[in-house]
């Protein structure tokens, strides 16, 4: 069995970490907040901006995850995490025993077609914000790493414990853009199986995307929620301003490796979560 460090220990990575558990791996998490992870990890208290806190961890490990998240959804914040604490924790690594394969979650977002057009990891990369500009920034950063390692771009990621848009629909607060594009999303658990499936192969690529197999537009999902919900459809906004970014990602690659997904469209990851949502609602 491996030892395993998660840094950035948030959703996905506990999720993550509850896999490779149950699987008999040593797991290790890194968290600024460790409070609310499962009692059953083994997790320290580290900030990945402190080189000084980094060097208390005991290395080695077999394989490692970034799976960190921004504070905040600014350049500032952004770049803080994916470029200074990953270049952080690639310096650590590196003083060490090299880990087997470093694994980094990044995002679509580097992606910046907009004409609804498919994308894969051949696509080209220019994105439209400062979001994907960054993350990009770190998949170099994540490349020149003196190990082999491995780049998710992880669509949408959506679970039982994300449920705002039920919320807005439910209050009538949703409104969706008359030209709004493609969504593209992947459950929190698939997020992780996908991952920990990943670890279990040889020789992985160096670069996958993460996504579900069903592209869906906005208000075609949006309407869909809303219909099992039993409330009034979203309205259409001539004003709204659509998104930044519409294109369809192709998950072919991440299904070449055998990898099942457990929700392979909306309508199947969604399907719990309303369930859920409706569950709370009632007491």
């Amino acid at each position: 069995m491996a030892r395993v460090l998660i840094a950035g220990c948030g959703y996905v990575g506990t999720g993550l970490a509850e896999r490779l558990l149950a699987a008999g791996h040593e797991v290790v998490a890194l968290r600024r907040n460790i409070d609310e992870l499962p009692p059953s990890l083994s997790a320290l208290r580290v900030d990945l901006t402190d080189p000084g806190q980094l060097r208390t961890i005991s290395y080695p490990f077999d394989y490692v995850f970034f799976t960190a998240s921004s504070d905040a959804s600014t350049a500032e914040a952004y770049r803080t995490i994916y470029v200074r604490g990953l270049s952080n924790l690639i310096d650590a690594l590196a003083e060490h025993r090299a880990p087997r394969r470093l694994f980094y979650t990044s995002s679509t977002a580097v992606y910046g077609q907009n004409d609804g057009s498919w994308v894969d990891e051949d696509s080209p990369t220019e994105p439209r914000s400062f979001h994907g500009r960054i993350l990009l920034e770190s998949e170099r950063i994540v490349r020149s790493a003196p190990f082999p390692a491995t780049i998710v771009r992880l669509s949408g990621i959506y679970g039982v414990e994300r449920s705002s848009i039920l919320a807005r629909l439910r209050a009538g607060t949703l409104r969706v853009a008359s030209r709004a594009g493609f969504s593209n999303r992947i459950h929190r658990d698939d997020c992780a199986g996908a991952l920990a499936h990943l670890m279990t192969l040889e020789h992985p690529d160096s670069l996958y995307l993460g996504s579900d197999d069903e592209p869906v537009q906005w208000h075609i999902l949006f309407d869909w929620l809303a219909d099992r919900l039993g409330v009034a459809r979203p309205e259409r906004d001539d004003a709204a301003r659509p998104p930044s970014s519409s294109k369809r990602c192709r998950n072919a690659r991440l299904r070449a490796t055998g990898y099942q997904l457990q929700y392979p469209t909306f309508r199947d990851g969604y399907a719990p979560i309303l369930d859920s949502f409706r569950a709370r609602r009632s007491k």
